[in-house]
């Protein structure tokens, strides 16, 4: 893992020490572009010794990335790269059709400032790769659903986030569609900014459709 990967951006995991948001967001970078594969053990002493750091940052940013989804942790193998099977897939984005189009909607109605928004489109138009785009496109659907008055509801999605990234990531990686979601992205935000809610929520339900469309043909096993 090269150490180019601490310049890495990305949203904050929150109140972490430094290094261990540092080697957080170079391990996510590194599992969302593919250079550490799904079923991928990842040993902390060589993480540790690839990042030129001690275990202490690497273990804590491996307990961090168990609780978004991104890695899965076994008493028996340790950590490894989180496997997304077909189903598992699925299952993430029918979640995501049930609960965010109804979210953004309820956004639309107590907000007007969605600069925030603009600005993740714009960080995933300028992304240099499938990582950066994917997260990029992951604060856009938060900006979008986050006002919806219901925490609850706002952690369900957010616990989606990491998982939806990994999925999208992989998707665009066999057929690159981000160009045609952007689009799909524009119109939503124009609708938030009218103060569309039912626009926003019809075109939020038609965006993850096509993505499943897509992504998931029913003619594939």
């Amino acid at each position: 893992m090269p150490e180019a990967l601490f310049s890495t951006t990305g949203s904050s995991p929150g109140a972490l020490p430094s290094r261990t948001e540092a080697v957080l967001e170079a391990i996510k970078h590194a599992i969302l572009t593919g250079e550490l594969t799904p079923g991928r053990a990842l040993v902390e002493t060589d993480l540790a010794a690839e990042l030129g750091v001690s275990k202490t940052p690497v273990r804590e940013a491996l307990k961090t990335l168990a609780g978004t989804g991104l890695v899965t942790m076994s008493p028996y193998k340790g950590a490894t790269v989180r496997e997304i099977d077909r189903a598992h897939a699925r299952s993430i984005y029918d979640m995501r059709l049930l609960l965010e189009p109804t979210a953004a909607g309820r956004s639309v109605a107590g907000r007007s400032d969605w600069s925030a928004a603009r600005a993740a489109l714009e960080a995933a138009d300028h992304a240099t790769d499938a990582a950066d785009r994917s997260l990029a496109n992951r604060a856009f659907h938060r900006e979008m659903y986050l006002g919806c008055g219901n925490p609850l509801l706002v952690r369900a999605l957010d616990d989606l986030r990491d998982q939806t990234a990994l999925v999208s990531a992989a998707a665009w990686a066999r057929r690159a569609s981000w160009e045609h979601e952007a689009a799909e992205h524009r119109a939503i935000l124009e609708a938030a900014e009218r103060g569309n809610t039912e626009g926003v929520r019809d075109l939020m339900r038609s965006h993850i459709s096509s993505f499943v469309a897509r992504t998931f043909p029913e003619n594939e096993a």
